[in-house]
């Protein structure tokens, strides 16, 4: 099993934190079993880890089992063959398991519907490539084999495979265009990212689609060049913009209106992984994103332009 360092320090301690372990506990197994930090083997409990570490560990006999949880819920296929699955993710729905994790994820949908899936990514992780957070929806792949794992992370990496995202801001643009600022766990927060000096560099590139009807909100589109947590919302946030119903990063709620961060991952572009054609897949908006959109801007165009051919169109050859 593996996880990613969301912060930096001694491994025990991180670790504890992670996987809601006591220090001793950890310290003890780190000790007599080892864990891999970046494919480096280590023993020692003291060991300093930096954000975004991959830690890899084996303590299937200490670790309580996570409940079963009920799947009542189900997930829209928008694309499935031998080698792939393309969902579109609910809001709302955990991809994966973690020890905070205290209810039914899209793995486990994806066990019960009983498709074969990846295992390179460890039990909690089987099929998942990438991932999108809790509260926003849309396009996300799902490897059926390892082959087929190996393939898209590659794609991944290379930026041949990738998203167009739509998002709800509450003060529009000055611009579209690049913005290039490092990303790290905010010091003051945890459960917070920041644009930090010496954090992890991330690109993302924004543009301006459409203004709402009174002219103070904006909808655009995003596409990510770096995967960094919570890019999106950081960046914008560096920018002094927010998205709709994303109070974390400072947008003031509107209790009762807004219930969920409006970012939605509507397009999904990738080469298959086995005869190497490009593929485009578009996930259609919920009803509560749509509802928004309609609210608040003019509904007779909208729908033209968040046509998929409008919003790739909509970045400039020169970002």
């Amino acid at each position: 099993m593996t996880f990613t360092c969301r912060e930096s320090g001694r491994v025990d301690s991180v670790m504890s934190k992670e996987l809601d372990i006591s220090r001793s506990q950890i310290e003890k197994f780190i000790k007599k079993l080892g864990i891999e930090i970046d494919n480096e083997k280590i023993n020692k409990p003291s060991f300093k880890v930096q954000i975004d570490d991959i830690v890899k560990y084996e303590f299937k006999e200490i670790i309580e089992k996570k409940g079963e949880y009920e799947v009542n819920f189900d997930v829209d296929i928008l694309y499935e063959d031998d080698d792939l699955l393309v969902v579109n993710k609910p809001p709302f729905l955990t991809v994966h398991g973690a020890p905070s994790v205290k209810e039914a994820t899209l793995v486990d949908w994806l066990k019960k519907k009983g498709i074969s899936l990846s295992t390179i990514s460890g039990e909690e992780r089987y099929g998942i490539v990438h991932r999108i957070d809790k509260e926003t929806s849309g396009a996300l792949v799902v490897a059926k084999n390892n082959e087929a794992h190996v393939n898209l992370s590659k794609q991944l990496e290379n930026k041949s495979m990738g998203r167009y995202y739509l998002a709800l801001v509450d003060l529009p643009l000055k611009d579209s265009g690049v913005v290039e600022k490092p990303i790290a766990r905010n010091p003051k927060n945890r459960l917070k990212m920041a644009v930090v000096e010496g954090g992890k560099y991330a690109k993302s590139t924004f543009a301006k689609l459409a203004l709402s009807n009174d002219e103070k909100y904006e909808l655009i589109a995003a596409k990510l060049h770096t995967g960094r947590t919570h890019q999106i919302r950081v960046h914008l946030n560096s920018l002094s913009r927010h998205i709709l119903g994303d109070s974390l990063y400072g947008f003031k709620s509107q209790k009762g209106k807004i219930n969920r961060v409006m970012l939605h991952a509507y397009i999904l572009y990738l080469k298959h992984p086995k005869n190497g054609k490009m593929m485009q897949i578009e996930a259609p908006l919920f009803d509560d994103f749509k509802d928004t959109v309609y609210k608040y801007f003019n509904k007779d165009k909208i729908n033209e332009i968040i046509s998929s051919n409008h919003v790739i169109d909509s970045f400039d050859t020169n970002f």
